[in-house]
């Protein structure tokens, strides 16, 4: 459950271990269980990288030269990982080769993780203030909460998420909501 009090590497860890749990669960489940989950990891790794891209990238960058390659590689990792999300996504979970696609999806999401959580994170903790960084967790909860909720690969940067966020997001909620009316086959 949410903190109201936690900053923003508190609320990204915290989706970090929600995203594991789901790949976790993927891996046994079945059926309707199986596509329930997978739809909530799809739209836990969608608003968790807007928020990245919207708040935390920006924010690395501002901290100067040096940071840049951190945020290069960060956001090349993203736009593979939503490559990756969007064929999952158009396969579907009972496909043939999901299971194949889906393990290198983890593996990539999982070191994408790590690799913030090493990289970033300390940058931010070391940089900012805990006001701004709770600020910032503020900021992001907006971000998911207004953002697409599916993986739009070339949208990576904060000028493309607030272009093109809120069109995608509308449709994506449109989707979400056929989705659940029809019982998870939209």
């Amino acid at each position: 459950m949410a903190d109201h009090d936690e900053d923003v590497i508190e609320l990204l860890q915290r989706q970090h271990r929600e995203i594991r749990e789901l790949f976790a669960g993927l891996e046994t489940a079945e059926g309707d269980r199986r596509r329930e989950l997978f739809h909530d990891l799809v739209r836990l790794v969608a608003v968790h990288e807007t928020a990245e891209e919207m708040v935390v990238h920006p924010e690395i960058r501002d901290l100067g030269p040096a940071a840049e390659p951190v945020v290069d590689a960060r956001v090349g990792e993203e736009h593979r990982a939503k490559e990756l999300l969007t064929n999952l996504e158009k396969l579907g979970p009972d496909a043939e080769g999901f299971d194949t696609l889906l393990v290198q999806l983890r593996d990539d999401v999982l070191a994408h993780a790590e690799h913030e959580e090493r990289e970033e994170f300390p940058l931010l903790r070391a940089h900012r203030p805990p006001e701004r960084l709770r600020a910032m967790a503020a900021t992001a909860k907006l971000a998911e909460a207004v953002g697409p909720t599916r993986p739009h690969p070339g949208v990576e940067s904060a000028k493309a998420n607030l272009l093109l966020g809120p069109p995608a997001a509308i449709m994506d909620r449109a989707r979400d909501l056929i989705r659940g009316v029809l019982g998870g086959r939209a």
